[in-house]
């Protein structure tokens, strides 16, 4: 995806601060002969921390930031003076971000709201100075805590767009044109396959000012849930989709076949997602009659909601809105 400002994958490295050594001070002044101790405490090392950030939408910005290494946090001096906290660093992503662990491909957690936080690595903590050991029996106590040394380790953030429909369909299905009629959306629109290489976001106005976010995924093919085409970078971000709107053309040799090729990726990869909705478009009918619509009707698939349109004449393009809108609030 050269020259794209869209980053759905990156690599970082990170590392959280080690905490400040406590202090081992013993109070010294004038006429005061056995001050005693009072070394103070190490400050807290700086942490990782992932913030979610509605004004982000891709993750570039970490693209040339692949290396964040948090502060230590201060040691300890006397007078029971406890050594400053580091300051901790925070990484904005956009809203559908999860993090796994680059080694074990543990999910760590993920930050789907705006302002959510998720440690990736915490702060060691600061060591405590040496006034703490104080007891009867050792009144001079001549050590203190080191601090907790930080963490590190190399994480995978994946971004899974967030919208509420997600279009699905082979490559040139005619996805990215209905995204254009139904939002003020401009994505790359030509007549050859994989034109949209990146997901792409419109907000579609429904009746009474209402609205709803549809994401423009790229074509799926046969084989995508083994990575063929990119496919598993495509087919992950149809899992934040709260509806899946399945895009055929009327011109297709099987409309049933493609249907069942699509859900058959869609399982492969994901099997929960076949629990969302689905509705089926089928696009392209401009130069369909009346007549030749109804006889299509027994060579669609059972068992899923089907419409015809046009985005080129707009055809049936409101009622689609419609039942997408009543499908949401069901």
């Amino acid at each position: 995806m050269a020259g794209s400002n869209f980053v759905d994958y990156v690599k970082i490295f990170a590392r959280s601060g080690h905490g400040g050594a406590g202090s081992a001070h013993f109070r010294r002044e004038k006429f005061i002969e056995f001050g005693g101790p009072d070394g103070g405490d190490g400050g807290r090392g700086g942490s990782i921390i992932l913030r979610g950030d509605r004004q982000y939408w891709t993750l570039i910005h970490l693209k040339y930031q692949r290396h964040q290494f948090a502060e230590d946090g201060q040691c300890g001096s006397g007078a029971r003076s406890s050594g400053k906290d580091a300051k901790d660093i925070i990484i904005p992503v956009p809203l559908g971000t999860v993090a796994k662990n680059a080694e074990t491909g543990e999910v760590v957690g993920e930050v789907t709201e705006d302002g959510e936080q998720l440690v990736l690595l915490k702060g060691g903590r600061g060591g405590l100075g040496n006034w703490h050991f104080k007891t009867a029996t050792n009144q001079a106590p001549r050590y203190a805590q080191p601090g907790e040394e930080g963490q590190e380790g190399a994480f995978i953030l994946e971004l899974k767009v967030l919208a509420d429909v997600g279009l699905v369909g082979f490559p040139n299905a005619g996805k990215s044109t209905l995204l254009s009629v139904v939002s003020a959306a401009k994505p790359k629109i030509a007549d050859y396959a994989f034109t949209t290489l990146e997901p792409n976001l419109g907000i579609v106005e429904a009746r009474d000012g209402k609205s709803f976010v549809m994401a423009d995924i790229p074509g799926i093919i046969e084989g995508a849930h083994e990575g063929k085409g990119l496919g598993t970078r495509f087919l992950r971000h149809i899992e934040r989709n709260s509806i899946l709107l399945f895009l055929i053309p009327a011109d297709s040799d099987d409309i049933i076949r493609d249907y069942e090729i699509l859900s058959g990726e869609l399982e492969q990869y994901n099997p929960e997602l076949l629990d969302k909705y689905r509705l089926l478009a089928i696009s392209k009918c401009d130069m369909l009659d009346e007549e030749l619509m109804e006889q299509m009707k027994s060579h669609l698939p059972e068992g899923v909601e089907s419409i015809f349109i046009s985005s080129v004449s707009g055809y049936n393009i409101a009622r689609l809105k419609d039942l997408l809108w009543a499908a949401l609030h069901r």
